[in-house]
């Protein structure tokens, strides 16, 4: 039987407002809110009925939740976890895990030490297609994975207008193309493949007004012997996102704006859909939600683990650096630990 939990959305902007959301629909917790801007703040307690709504983080915390999930700008992210975890409260972390890998190792053995329960909110994991084609993929029904195909892209402004005044702009807050939506994908890139062992990769700002962050981004990879590529813009008419996964007895691809995975196994056939229930506005992350809930009660393990997450997290870091100074980057031992090139070669 399921018990209700305390849970702590700290931060509350767009994301964060869809945890409060999220959280409260599950019918399994009991939300509170702590966040800075006093009329956000007053404004989403009413909106959801928050009984409980903090300005003060070490005040949140006091109250005791089992749960704080931390939708703060990016590098606050791991800061704001450890003090969570130190308490003993399990922490799920909004992407990217953060901006550099400082203060990373020290959280996962803060999550082993006080026996909580941690994750990253990747919500491409909690797509039911995505689940059943890489499910498809494990046991081995297309074959052994060649290569990974992935192209996504919207038109940003449509979807995220105030991106001028939020994180979005700035690099050190987790913005631009790559830490805001490539990440997603080569995260579940990752999930179906494998991690990224090297990349080379070319981005820039092609056409968003107000910002200079990088709105393009395209990524050579290698995930062992599966050859990658990952291609991403913010400023198309379509919304939409595929990931092809081509093996060697059949290829299978997942279309995130067709709520759908397909295959094709014979050569010149028709693509075989495979059928996924409808999701509603709030689907995923409700159903991100349910699977963070299930795991603190250790009936699962989180979908994104931290140390899957410090992976994809190296992997900006790298394509940024690749960017940046040209090459090939060879990510070593799980990564850098900043955003230097002393781990890459």
């Amino acid at each position: 039987m399921n018990t209700m939990k305390r849970v702590l959305v700290v931060g509350v902007g767009s994301i964060g407002e869809r945890h409060v959301r999220c959280f409260g629909n599950t019918g399994r917790a009991i939300v509170s809110i702590c966040e800075l801007n006093a009329e956000l703040r007053v404004a989403i307690a009413e909106r959801y009925v928050i009984k409980a709504a903090f300005a003060n983080y070490e005040d949140a915390l006091a109250s005791a939740p089992d749960i704080a999930v931390i939708c703060t700008p990016a590098q606050l992210h791991i800061c704001m976890a450890k003090q969570a975890v130190d308490r003993r409260i399990s922490v799920l972390v909004e992407k990217p895990l953060s901006t550099s890998l400082d203060g990373v190792d020290a959280l996962i053995q803060s999550v082993k030490d006080q026996e909580v329960t941690a994750g990253v909110a990747y919500v491409y994991r909690s797509h039911p297609a995505l689940q059943a084609m890489r499910q498809a993929i494990v046991e081995g029904r297309f074959g052994r994975p060649l290569t990974i195909v992935a192209q996504s892209g919207q038109h940003f402004p449509l979807y995220r207008p105030a991106y001028r005044e939020i994180y979005y702009r700035k690099r050190e807050t987790g913005g631009g193309a790559v830490q805001d939506a490539l990440t997603h994908v080569i995260n579940a890139g990752e999930w179906l493949v494998g991690p990224v062992e090297k990349l080379v990769a070319d981005i820039d700002h092609q056409c968003l007004e107000g910002v200079d962050v990088e709105d393009t981004a395209h990524v050579l990879t290698r995930h062992g012997s599966v050859m990658g590529c990952f291609n991403l813009n913010q400023h198309q008419s379509p919304n939409e996102s595929t990931i092809t996964v081509i093996c060697t007895k059949g290829t299978a691809r997942f279309e995130f704006h067709e709520n759908r995975w397909r295959w094709m196994i014979d050569a010149g056939s028709q693509w075989h859909d495979e059928a996924m229930p409808v999701l509603e506005r709030d689907g995923l992350f409700s159903a991100e939600a349910n699977a963070f809930l299930d795991a603190v009660e250790k009936r699962t393990k989180p979908l994104c683990t931290i140390d899957e997450a410090r992976q994809t997290l190296s992997v900006n870091l790298a394509i940024l650096q690749s960017a940046d100074k040209g090459g090939w980057r060879r990510l070593l031992g799980g990564g850098c630990k900043s955003a230097g090139c002393a781990e890459f070669s």
